[in-house]
């Protein structure tokens, strides 16, 4: 299949409800149509209440979108598909072939690869060509928690925490990184997104130039099912932290590089209330979102793996 400019790159995220009323649509879609019970769909609720009634990720998403086609320039085309919500991939990947794209990079917003995230996003993109019966040459970019920009957006996030105290005082204050939990069962298998997460936090706190026993890491987030999920709990590890006498504290969740109800209520509301019942400071530097230095390593691995097409493309 010969190349055609523009390359396409498709950007993936997540998906979330733009309004309430959406909820049990959303969480449907997360359960593969499975009955919510009703104490999880009023939880889920309350929490999105608590964050203004919507996500953002939509929007920031976009933003984020629009940052990296400004970056690329000529010659790339940059799309936008949700995998629990509207744009849906499928769709996005059905508008990409009627658009007439031939090769495409996918990127998905997530650092650290895992068989129960990236690969999902991953099959929804072949689900799509399937679907279409399109053919698209798909590069993908399995993860990039190791790559120099996302690595330096985020140091700068933990300098960005660190400065919320006064200079004398900084050196009690404690860093706490985190990201999504898994089930146990899949980091059991070999799944390489534990040892990711964790290099990602000791590669941040090397540049900072954090001593060990000034940072830790914790996960958050955990589903809503009877099996074991990874630890520590955020919540569980600020008590363990406070334990020890540990009472400030900068949460930098490295999972994320989206503002979203995992960061907007699980850490800025969960977290700090109790963080304040701890007689704790919690600070929470800004979600990375559209952070020029991110967005640039973005645009460069999609530059690394689209280089060969476009020249062959401007050769022809």
């Amino acid at each position: 299949m010969s190349v055609r400019l523009p390359i396409g790159v498709l950007v993936m995220a997540y998906g979330g409800p733009a309004s309430l009323d959406e909820i049990p649509g959303y969480l449907a879609d997360i359960r593969s149509g499975r009955t919510t019970p009703r104490h999880v769909l009023d939880e889920i609720t309350g929490n999105y209440r608590a964050i203004g009634g919507r996500s953002p990720l939509l929007e920031v998403t976009r933003e984020q979108v629009d940052a990296i086609a400004g970056r690329l320039g000529d010659g790339y085309r940059c799309y936008l598909g949700m995998r629990h919500w509207a744009p849906w991939i499928e769709e996005v990947v059905g508008e990409m072939v009627e658009d007439g794209v031939t090769h495409a990079v996918s990127l998905v917003l997530a650092p650290h690869f895992s068989a129960m995230s990236v690969a999902r996003y991953q099959q929804k993109v072949a689900d799509g060509l399937e679907l279409y019966r399109g053919r698209i040459d798909f590069e993908q970019v399995p993860s990039y928690h190791d790559a120099a920009g996302l690595i330096d957006a985020f140091a700068a996030r933990v300098a960005d925490g660190l400065s919320r105290w006064p200079e004398a005082e900084r050196e009690r204050v404690h860093v706490v990184f985190s990201a999504h939990s898994l089930p146990e069962r899949i980091l059991s298998t070999g799944d390489p997104y534990g040892v990711q997460c964790h290099e990602t936090a000791s590669l941040v706190a090397d540049r900072v130039g954090l001593p060990a026993e000034r940072w830790s890491w914790s996960y958050q987030s955990a589903g809503r099912t009877p099996e074991p999920w990874a630890g520590p709990d955020l919540g569980e590890h600020l008590e363990a932290l406070a334990a020890r006498g540990v009472l400030d504290v900068v949460s930098v969740p490295v999972g994320f590089v989206s503002d979203h109800v995992e960061i907007l209520f699980d850490i800025d509301q969960r977290a700090r209330a109790i963080a304040e019942r701890l007689g704790m400071r919690l600070e929470r530097p800004p979600a990375l979102n559209d952070d020029p230095v991110f967005i640039e390593a973005l645009a460069d691995l999609v530059r690394e793996r689209a280089a060969r097409w476009v020249e062959e493309a401007r050769a022809a």
